[in-house]
């Protein structure tokens, strides 16, 4: 079956369903039905869904916009920027991947390797005028408004869902006044059967540009692709930290410190580096610095210190009693360890909460500073943000996560310091459209988002420099990375050399090079038609 059929019988399926959830009429049904079978293209099909899906019976309504027109005989591919492109995987190593352009784009590519393949897609869509690329352009002068919101995300969230696996799940942040009207959109594309929960996340101080209530809040929406089949992360109780030295004693070092701080202010915090000891005899926490020559104890849990610890003495305390933090002894001086599992115990788990106010936000941006001149993007997302929503979505370590609004590429931040933490094997997509700005003049994703993750994987830039802050308290992530731009090939093209089934490289789609050209022709035949756009824009 090709991949236009596919999608075309996944739009049919949806209005089967949504003639089931009583959303949509039988007859209207039928006929859009007959009007997508015989669509020219995946684009005409999704462009017929959207016009009759929407939730009109409860007043959800928005005017479609479709994206530009683009010449029909156009096909858009993946191909390699080599010079971008660095570090080596072993097999079985996860070979992560940056694409540079239109994120539709890229998530019809995507199809071609990765349909019902992405165990976890999470998306942070941009709210405002000067951050949604071309799709922006195209409607409204380039100026924000609902409708254009949700008719951008429409298109690409059909494509995503398409993506995800049977046991997928989708997060997707918005804030407080778009939150409504984009649970309809998800309610609409996901069905309202799938919805998980809508997580609230507060933020750090507040934005006072109102003169009722500093807003302190944004919204993470949730949704499984299929509610029978998802199974959630969870935390493990009991948890016991073990550390051991080179000799594989029981022992404490710098990875147990990882655990409880920021590794980005070591000078000034240095509670945050060293090993924790516990005070059995007024069960006091205490920090020391075994690199000065007189110990210096900073105290953790007295009356008088909350201490810098991500984990404030509340919350410690409370650890302690529920057993999440254990103490053992070590030549007379307590260490908290943690009992690592083979696989996790159920029966000593418990489940995330649908409320996230214990990581403060503004460390992305702090953490940012250190790696790339924070005036190029201003709202990096917290690290460990990104981390737990990992966390929550899946307990599976080898998981395949898809971020299409990348940005300066936190989600493969996260991704790697999680594996680099717990010894996964998971794999990071972001797709990242390439704007100019006044601070990015080679745009974001060459600017920001490529140099972010050359500097946290290798140590050094593009060019060989190493002068930024992260590197001096940080062990580079290693691993492999491959950059892939969005190019262009007419499907007349008949010059030597320059045609689709010359340009078009398969080993970018996980496959093998074919050995004959009867097979690469039939495979490009098969999967680039989606590619071309032949969609009019409304007026």
């Amino acid at each position: 079956m090709s991949v236009i059929s596919e999608t075309k019988q996944s739009l049919l399926s949806e209005l089967q369903a949504r003639v089931e959830d009583k959303i949509l009429e039988p007859s209207n049904a039928a006929l859009l039905s007959k009007l997508i079978t015989n669509a020219e293209s995946d684009d005409e099909a999704l462009a017929i869904a959207a016009l009759g899906t929407t939730y009109k019976r409860t007043g959800f309504h928005f005017d479609k916009r479709m994206e530009e027109p683009r010449m029909s005989d156009t096909i858009k591919y993946f191909k390699k920027n080599e010079a971008l492109s660095f570090g080596e995987a072993a097999e079985g190593e996860p070979i992560h991947k940056l694409i540079i352009g239109e994120n539709y784009d890229a998530l019809q590519n995507l199809l071609i390797q990765y349909r019902n393949s992405i165990d976890v897609i999470y998306i942070d869509p941009p709210y405002g005028k000067d951050s949604m690329g071309e799709f922006a352009k195209t409607n409204y002068k380039n100026a924000i408004s609902r409708d254009n919101l949700l008719s951008m995300l429409y298109f690409r969230l059909q494509l995503a869902k398409q993506l995800l696996s049977e046991r997928g799940v989708i997060f997707c942040s918005i804030d407080d006044k778009n939150q409504a009207y984009v649970k309809c959109l998800f309610d609409e594309v996901f069905r309202e059967k799938n919805y998980i929960t809508t997580i609230p996340k507060k933020g750090s101080g507040g934005r006072q540009d109102s003169k009722h209530f500093a807003i302190v809040h944004e919204y993470l929406l949730c949704y499984a692709k299929s509610i029978d089949n998802y199974e959630s992360g969870k935390i493990l109780v009991n948890k016991e930290y073990r550390y051991y030295d080179e000799e594989k004693n029981l022992n404490y070092n710098e990875q147990l410190l990882r655990k409880w701080g920021d590794n980005s202010r070591r000078e000034d915090r240095p509670n945050l580096f060293y090993p924790i000891y516990f005070n059995p005899n007024d069960n006091s926490l205490s920090v020391k610095r075994e690199n000065d020559e007189d110990v210096e104890i900073y105290p953790m849990l007295d009356a008088n210190n909350e201490g810098c610890w991500r984990w404030g003495k509340t919350t410690m305390g409370e650890a302690f009693k529920e057993g999440l933090v254990v103490v053992k002894v070590k030549r007379s001086e307590y260490i908290p360890y943690e009992k690592v599992y083979e696989e996790p115990d159920v029966s000593s788990s418990k489940l995330y909460t649908s409320w996230i106010d214990d990581i403060d936000t503004s460390t992305g941006k702090t953490l940012f500073k250190t790696i790339i001149p924070p005036e190029q993007f201003k709202y990096p997302k917290a690290v460990d943000y990104i981390e737990r929503i990992i966390n929550m979505s899946t307990a599976n370590k080898d998981a395949v996560i898809l971020d299409f609004f990348a940005g300066s590429g936190t989600t493969g931040h996260a991704i790697l310091d999680l594996n680099n933490i717990d010894g996964g094997h998971r794999t990071f997509i972001i797709c990242q459209q390439n704007e100019i700005t006044e601070t990015t003049p080679n745009g974001i994703a060459y600017d920001v988002t490529s140099k972010r993750l050359k500097r946290i994987m290798t140590g050094e830039c593009y060019d060989g420099s190493k002068d930024f802050k992260w590197i001096e308290d940080n062990e580079p992530y290693g691993g492999k990375l491959e950059v892939y731009e969005i190019a262009e090939v007419s499907n007349a093209s008949a010059s030597p050399g320059q045609t689709p089934f010359d340009v078009i490289d398969e080993t970018l789609y996980g496959i093998d090079k074919f050995k004959t050209a009867r097979e690469k022709i039939e495979w490009v035949c098969n999967n680039f038609s989606q590619t071309q756009m032949t969609v009019n824009k409304e007026d």
